[in-house]
């Protein structure tokens, strides 16, 4: 196996680790407010997400950057119960074309989801001579990993708000309450304090 498709594999499984389930609730929460048509919204969402989580994973595993992984393992599923909050208040996109504020969580949420793996990907990057290429190939399979989990929840919610016809602003507060209350859960279950 080359070294690229490791690499893009271990980014791929991350995002998707059922055990791992923040990243998944995360990606659920920032697009509970958007429709299949959004896609292009999605995709500037989802990349955002990368970009931010690139960052910090970059800096920390460079060293550069040191948090205390406790308070980073409860940070997580504060952004996750920010976001999902936010949909509650506001369930619907803005119609404008400035900057949304789930552009702006997606960027500044992935700084602190990129620490969160840090630590384990800085141990296997340890006896590379080069991390560009791992982690390019870590964050292309994060990104293919989050459009997977996006393309699933918009199929469920093309299913059961455009076919079984559930209002969307209901659907969206529906689900982005469920995500608040397991991000509550799990901010219990990782206080650092």
């Amino acid at each position: 196996m080359s070294q690229f498709q490791l690499y893009f594999e271990l980014g791929y499984k991350h995002i998707l680790d059922i055990k791992g389930f923040d990243h998944i609730l995360f990606v659920i929460a920032l697009c509970a407010i958007y429709v299949a048509r959004d896609w292009k919204k999605i995709l500037i969402l989802v990349t955002a997400f990368t970009i931010g989580h690139s960052i910090t994973l970059a800096l920390a595993t460079l060293n550069i950057v040191k948090v205390n992984s406790n308070l980073i393992e409860f940070l997580i599923p504060v952004t996750i119960a920010i976001t999902a909050f936010a949909n509650i208040l506001k369930p619907k996109p803005s119609n404008s074309r400035g900057i949304q504020l789930n552009y702006i969580f997606a960027l500044f949420f992935g700084l602190i989801h990129g620490l969160g793996f840090s630590n384990y990907l800085r141990s296997l990057l340890g006896r590379e001579a080069s991390i560009f290429q791992p982690l390019l190939a870590f964050n292309i399979g994060l990104e293919v990993g989050q459009l997977a989990i996006v393309a699933i929840f918009l199929i469920a919610s093309s299913l059961i708000v455009g076919l079984i016809g559930v209002n969307r602003k209901e659907w969206t507060i529906t689900i982005s309450s469920i995500v608040l209350g397991m991000a509550i859960m799990m901010m219990i279950d990782t206080k650092f304090w």
